[in-house]
């Protein structure tokens, strides 16, 4: 699939000239602007280009081409590595856009933004994330081929691909690597090949500061193939021995890779070289001219590119176009051989659902109790049977979560001791890792072609939330599902009740946050989300409740957001109750006594403020009339999400602490979660909208 090999390969005056063409280029944008991270682009010049130029099967003129390799540049603050090898290679990316480094509306911010930059495969920036991005990309490739081409052989089937990873000192400090290599290495994810620059250098000075551990061992430990490569005499990224690594790496595909690379921070600046200063600040001028004298470039000029330098580093797109031609042809070959797969493979391309797929989910009978969260579980069982692109876990806690979705098939490696063990399989056991779970999931997404969900306790959430806002910054339609979402958990206590979470999580712009009050509103929910993936790609996380709570009669309503579960037996109600969740049946029962008073009440099942918002001013309004001024919003935590809804003359049923150890009975009862009270918020609330 790749055509170069360690023999044929070819290192000229060109080439050479290139990588020192992205060095300066890189040392004069950040001249330019003023700030930005200079050195590490330049010390990482040759191993991005020989990634690029060398190794990595990739069309430019097709950034989204599904048989292309994925790049990911984990150390986000050297975008500069990135943006000028998509500039060399061919990519949208001109002079003029690096010129306009880290300004206003250019195509080459500050960090690498996915979706804002063609060649980007995913935004990095908060250290590590990038690593397990890259994981969650491997296990998606592993998956795609399974899906669409199992039987081939390794190394033939247009679904084989690379993913190539830079990653840094500070990606390996974070914790988020740890868990991220150790569950690669578990999986032993041969596609996955990370070069490792080892540049000796943080903000703070020598790593010598904070990090001293053997990384190779490490890795070893983790189950990678490690390799290290000395630099050349001078100092510099020797290619040729990089181009060996890479490529005996590639051909290692029973482990994951690591490369450790040796380099110097801003070489070959004669003073800003292996120091500190190289890493976040501009070079300067002086500096900047003697280091284009070293390298034998003229002092006066800035943004320098030589024709023939350009010209050859855009030989990339024409093998770019072969490397596509074959694939294209693979690709046909297999849709004689597949047609059935390749009916599947374009329907999932296309962010299609099946027809009749709706038909596959449960109603849940009217008046029974069952918690949210095993609806749940049974929504995505059923789903399962008609979606095989749908795929996911938990972290350790699937019996909890309900989050497998087909017990015989685990995802997990050849060699694995476990009977359900299956490279392919459809349920995914992160571990007891939250927070990489979540930037899997992310990586998973970008990968494309299949659908992801994972899951954990709510409270849990405070270990993900890194990698949740940069679902939510991506835009990427991953979903959590959150379980035991309040104090009704119980004895757990409150290290375990979540209270702040999901006004928390609310803040997060671009986030859905779904809590559905009842079974049916669950099955709903799941509809909802996977008819978003492709037409309003988000992420959701779904708030799911341990104890059963009553059902009602199903209302598609419940995908906006909100909507009139309960009407008052008058025209326009005196009070609205607001609810989500767990506390829905609070509202109905409060509303009984209401009425019973002659208190026209109206409950509204408010399971998605995101949702509801999206829906026009009229259908918000006929939900929640505005002329109606007493209102109350009942949610087992913080009452901040209520406060815009309910106004001046509104009350808030809420929890503004942490909760306590016992029984969930004993707790709603205890911190005033019942319908006695909140029927006597409705009445405090009429009595301050008649005042």
């Amino acid at each position: 699939m790749n055509a170069h090999t360690p023999d044929s390969f070819e290192w000229t005056d060109l080439d050479r000239r290139a990588v020192d063409t992205a060095r300066v280029l890189a040392a004069d944008a950040v001249q330019k602007v003023g700030n930005g991270h200079p050195g590490t682009a330049m010390a990482l010049a040759p191993a991005a280009y020989t990634i690029f130029q060398k190794v990595m099967r990739h069309d430019p003129a097709d950034p989204e081409w599904t048989g292309r390799d994925r790049f990911v540049l984990s150390p986000g603050h050297t975008s500069l590595t990135l943006y000028t090898q998509l500039y060399l290679a061919g990519y949208e990316l001109e002079l003029d856009d690096l010129k306009a480094f880290r300004t206003h509306g250019s195509k080459t911010p500050g960090h690498p933004e996915y979706g804002h930059t063609a060649g980007v495969e995913t935004t990095t920036g908060p250290l590590g994330q990038g690593v397990a991005n890259a994981v969650g990309m491997a296990m998606a490739a592993r998956y795609e081929r399974g899906l669409f081409d199992p039987e081939a052989p390794e190394g033939e089937s247009p679904f084989d691909h690379t993913i190539w990873a830079i990653v840094s000192d500070g990606d390996l400090e974070e914790g988020i690597s740890a868990e991220a290599s150790s569950l690669a290495g578990h999986q032993k994810l041969g596609n996955l090949v990370f070069v490792y620059d080892d540049n000796h250098i943080s903000i703070e000075g020598d790593t010598a500061t904070a990090f001293s551990e053997d990384v190779l061992k490490r890795y070893e430990a983790y189950g990678w193939h490690t390799q290290r490569i000395e630099p050349a005499a001078d100092g510099d990224v020797d290619p040729h021995a990089l181009y060996t690594a890479l490529k005996t790496a590639q051909a290692e595909t029973e482990r994951p890779s690591i490369i450790a690379m040796r380099t110097i921070i801003a070489w070959p600046a004669p003073n800003a070289q292996n120091t500190e200063a190289a890493h976040g600040s501009a070079l300067g001028a002086d500096e900047i001219a003697a280091t284009k004298r070293v390298l034998g470039f003229d002092p006066e000029r800035s943004f320098e590119v030589a024709d023939e330098v350009i010209a050859h580093s855009r030989k990339a797109l024409d093998r770019g176009a072969e490397a596509h031609s074959t694939w294209d042809k693979q690709l046909d070959t297999w849709r004689g051989a597949q047609p059935e797969r390749a009916k599947l493979f374009d329907r999932i391309v296309a962010g299609q659902l099946p027809e009749g797929w709706e038909q596959s989910l449960p109603v849940f009978e009217e008046g029974s109790s069952v918690a949210t969260r095993a609806a749940s579980g049974k929504a995505l069982q059923a789903l399962g049977t008609v979606l095989p692109e749908l795929w996911g876990g938990s972290a350790d806690l699937a019996g909890s979560n309900n989050t497998t979705i087909d017990k015989t098939s685990s995802f997990l490696p050849k060699g694995n001791p476990l009977p359900e063990a299956d490279p392919y399989g459809r349920t995914i056991h992160f571990g007891i890792r939250e927070h990489s779970m979540a930037a899997e999931m992310n990586g998973i997404a970008l990968h494309g072609n299949t659908r992801v969900y994972g899951g954990t306790f709510l409270v849990f959430s405070d270990y993900m939330r890194n990698a949740v806002r940069l679902s939510a910054l991506m835009q990427l339609p991953v979903t959590y599902v959150w379980t035991h979402d309040s104090i009704g958990l119980g004895e757990d206590g409150p290290t375990h009740q979540p209270v702040e979470h999901l006004a928390s999580l609310r803040a997060i712009p671009g986030l859905n946050i779904v809590r559905p009050a009842d079974a049916n509103e669950t099955a709903i929910a799941w509809a909802e989300i996977l008819k978003r993936h492709a037409t309003k790609p988000a992420p959701h996380g779904l708030a799911l409740t341990r104890q059963g709570v009553p059902t009602y009669a199903p209302n598609s309503d419940a995908a906006r957001g909100g909507y009139v579960l309960k009407d008052s037996s008058t025209g326009t109600p005196d009070v609205v109750l607001i609810a989500t969740g767990s506390e829905v049946h609070l509202a109905v029962e409060a509303r009984e006594r209401l009425e019973a008073e002659g208190v026209g009440t109206r409950v509204v099942s408010m399971p998605s403020v995101e949702w509801f918002e999206e829906q026009s001013r009229e259908y918000r309004d006929s939900v929640l009339p505005p002329s109606v001024k007493a209102r109350v919003a009942v949610e087992a935590g913080i009452g901040l999400t209520w406060y815009r809804f309910v106004g001046d003359a509104g009350r808030i049923v809420s929890l503004e602490h942490f909760g306590a150890s016992a029984d969930a009975k004993t707790l709603f009862a205890e911190f005033g979660f019942t319908a006695e009270n909140v029927a006597a918020a409705a009445r405090e609330s009429l009595a301050a909208a008649r005042g």
